[in-house]
């Protein structure tokens, strides 16, 4: 009854392990990947812009699948799967868009298109 009781507790150091693993994940993916990918010696860059993309995606598709895992079985606490499900859903939004972007489906012509219109009027 008490172990019951213990588990369906909601820990607060659960919720600092699952935010700090997810942010150093996302700062991996979204900032030391596209350094480590793009770094050049001399006129050699060390990857090709298709493996720097693929890595990108095998990563988001990673962190995506251990959160639903985490929190599926590991995690016990209501709020902690919530949280688990939460970035689920972050890094499945990065996935799919950073996929429409590499597939083309939107551009940021728009933006650049502007810019260039504010360039020659000011």
């Amino acid at each position: 009854m008490v172990a019951a009781l213990i588990d369906r507790r909601y820990h607060p150091m659960q919720r600092f392990f699952i935010i700090t693993a997810n942010c150093a994940l996302l700062a991996l993916l979204l900032i030391g990947l596209p350094a480590a990918t793009h770094a050049q010696w001399g006129d050699w860059q060390i990857a090709s812009v298709a493996t720097g993309r693929r890595l990108l995606f095998w990563g988001l598709a990673i962190a995506v699948a251990g959160n639903m895992l985490v929190g599926r079985f590991v995690v016990k606490g209501r709020k902690g799967k919530m949280l688990c499900w939460e970035w689920t859903g972050v890094f499945a939004g990065l996935f799919l868009a950073y996929w429409g972007f590499a597939r083309g489906y939107f551009n940021f012509n728009w933006l650049k298109q502007m810019l260039l219109w504010l360039q020659n009027h000011l």
